[in-house]
């Protein structure tokens, strides 16, 4: 069995941060959110696994590498545009040949992974097998309806009018039947190959599509919200860690300091992560906080918010729900409003009020 990870698309709903950068590499507790997925596929005892790329491939590529370090066999896929999940399958057909396969959407974020799932899979075969949960707005997912005994009987991308609110989860399993279905395909109105589409044609024809829904957390990361929440669960489980230098620091919960920091005069609360090299003087990080690698932070209050590699934040109260890109700067300006909500992207600089 093998693995197909999509990990092209612009992510529009993350800029600016993703203008200058991958959306699967945005990171979550300072690991990008493709690492998880890899780690869960590999987790599954999959071993080859494809990666879809788009104009990101050379970032995707540094990043991920051959994929030992997952204890995966990576091979990269060129898509010449985001022309819908279905359209990656078709891309990959010769490099997944007649082998099962998962295919997983690179900014998504299952608790507990796809071990289970996938053994299910394995031990019943059907054609397809699809991971289901319920959402507030269906309207925003590919959308199942089940009969009266649990049985798929349609699907939908982004329908207008949801028939159900159960969400499609973006982990698919298919045997090779899927190819054929992908075969007959034409482009729906948004101009994309759609899944969904795929699915239904395996549905219409006979082959058995069959359901799971899950009541585990499931996130598709493509938003701001959304990140700082996958954020806020990841550090939920985080150990407390102090490998870098604290002094006269108050740590208070589950609080990781990565080596070579330097937390001084300085309160954190955790769930929070401090990444390596960083320097925290005189300053409040918060619950539910990630500040990455070679940051800056003097005499300013962050919490519930996601700091990227080489920014600095200096005199500024208060900032959250903030995701702040790689070497941004922040510093005080006239007139401070009493809370600060930024979305940054790479390379900016912003001055706010003391």
């Amino acid at each position: 069995m093998k693995a197909l990870v999509l990990a092209g698309g612009a992510g529009t709903r993350l800029r600016p941060i993703t203008h200058t950068r991958a959306k699967q590499l945005v990171p979550v507790a300072n690991k990008p959110v493709l690492f998880y997925g890899l780690e869960a596929i590999a987790a599954a005892g999959i071993r080859e696994a494809g990666i879809v790329v788009g104009d990101t491939r050379a970032e995707i590529e540094a990043a991920v590498g051959d994929g030992s370090a997952f204890g995966l066999d990576v091979t990269y896929l060129s898509q010449e545009a985001p022309l819908g999940l279905a359209h990656a399958v078709l891309i990959a057909r010769d490099y997944l040949g007649d082998d099962d396969f998962v295919m997983y959407l690179g900014d998504n974020f299952v608790v507990g992974g796809i071990d289970g799932v996938v053994r299910r899979f394995r031990a019943r075969r059907p054609s397809a097998q699809i991971m289901l949960t319920q959402v507030s707005d269906p309207r925003q997912f590919g959308v199942a309806e089940l009969d009266a005994r649990g049985r798929v009987v349609g699907l939908e991308e982004k329908p207008r009018a949801p028939k159900s609110d159960l969400a499609l989860v973006g982990v698919y399993l298919f045997t090779p039947v899927v190819h054929e279905a992908v075969a007959e395909l034409k482009p729906s109105g948004r101009g994309e190959l759609e899944i969904t589409d795929a699915i239904q044609w395996l549905i219409d024809t006979g082959h058995d599509v069959e359901p799971e829904v899950i009541s585990g957390y499931w996130k598709d990361t493509g938003n701001v919200a959304d990140m700082l929440e996958v954020n806020r669960l990841v550090l939920e489980a985080v150990e407390p860690r102090v490998d870098g230098e604290v002094r006269d620091c108050e740590l208070i919960g589950r609080v990781v300091v990565e080596a070579g920091a330097s937390v001084r005069g300085s309160r954190i609360v955790g769930p929070a992560i401090i990444g390596p090299r960083t320097v925290v003087t005189d300053s409040y990080v918060g619950p539910f906080t990630s500040v990455g690698e070679d940051c800056r932070l003097t005499d300013s209050e962050i919490e519930y918010s996601i700091v990227l590699a080489r920014a600095s934040i200096q005199g500024v109260r208060r900032i959250e729900a903030s995701l702040i890109g790689h070497d941004v700067e922040v510093t005080p300006a006239p007139n401070t409003p009493k809370a600060h909500r930024l979305v940054l992207g790479d390379h900016s600089k912003v001055q706010i009020s003391p």
